[in-house]
């Protein structure tokens, strides 16, 4: 499936609303948002200057999919996601191009706090674990391995940045004197539960999600604690191969781990402007229709028929 890389996209017949690294936000109306998902990536908090092929398409099609999923294992569970239909407002050739990679959504006001989920010892949290017996803070048990399980998942919070600034780990008390204690009761609750229903799916399909990144929205009318942004994707997730699983070492993994091992081994982790080669962007791209391909059942060429 040929089609061009783009990390790019402007659309006159709506006004934006903000522009992140991945995602770029436009106002459909008062209660609605259009999520546009360009093919750009993000590591270590630096956008690179080329994207990936079809990534976009595959965050979306894959965020669609586990909100599907996560509001059958979590009835109660409330998202704010609208449809993958784009709003007549665009003009045709607008349409074309954000088909696929684009979903409306509620409008909702976002808690400045990253909900994120661990259930494997792997990446910062074990750098911290080896040099303090910590993650975010927390105590954890002794004798843990590199990428071990944690005895049952654990939330460890971060602050939510402007773009171009650095995330700050925080501990969950922490976050409740941001967001308030009642919300930030119902923020770990669902990040918890998200976390283990999803966990639980991917790895009937194959997947281990060591750990995931999440955020949550509030409906001022209602009062309700929301699911939004992307969940659960390869951008936002840890994905291991289940096959290949083994405690004690790096995993191999169907995420831009690829692309920040890459980085790490040539000196550029951190460094702006930096193009990745093509056998690097195309290699991260075949791991994310990969992962893809095992969460949906589907190739994303499947998934894009009728959209």
């Amino acid at each position: 499936m040929a089609s061009p890389v783009i990390t790019s996209i402007s659309l006159s017949s709506l006004p934006k609303l903000a522009s992140g690294k991945v995602r770029d936000l436009y106002v459909v109306d008062d209660q609605t948002l259009l999520f546009v998902t360009t093919d750009r990536i993000s590591a270590y908090d630096v956008i690179m200057a080329n994207g990936v092929p079809h990534k976009g398409a595959i965050l979306t099609q894959i965020s669609a999919h586990w909100f599907k999923v996560l509001t059958e294992r979590a009835p109660d569970l409330k998202t704010h996601f609208l449809t993958l239909t784009p709003p007549p407002a665009l003009r045709p050739e607008e349409r074309d191009l954000v088909r696929g990679r684009s979903m409306q959504v509620r409008k909702l006001k976002i808690f400045p706090v990253e909900a994120i989920v661990r259930g494997y010892i792997t990446g910062s949290a074990w750098k911290e674990y080896e040099k303090n017996g910590t993650v975010h803070g927390l105590p954890q048990p002794a004798g843990l391995k590199q990428c071990s399980p944690f005895p049952k998942p654990i939330y460890t919070p971060s602050t939510k940045a402007e773009l171009g600034e650095h995330d700050e780990n925080i501990t969950p008390a922490e976050a409740a004197k941001i967001v308030g204690e009642k919300y930030a009761a119902r923020i770990e609750e669902l990040a918890l539960r998200v976390y283990e229903a999803g966990a639980a799916y991917a790895r009937e399909r194959g997947i281990i999600i060591a750990d995931t990144k999440f955020e949550f929205g509030l409906d001022e009318v209602t009062d309700e604690v929301v699911l939004v942004d992307e969940v659960l994707t390869p951008d936002s997730s840890r994905f291991w191969p289940a096959d290949s699983y083994e405690e004690g070492r790096d995993q191999d993994s169907f995420d831009k781990q690829y692309l920040r091992n890459w980085l790490t081994e040539k000196g550029l982790k951190g460094k702006d402007g930096v193009e990745m080669p093509p056998e690097i962007a195309e290699a991260t791209g075949a791991r994310y229709q990969d992962a893809f391909r095992r969460l949906t059942g589907r190739t994303l060429e499947e998934a894009l028929v009728g959209l």
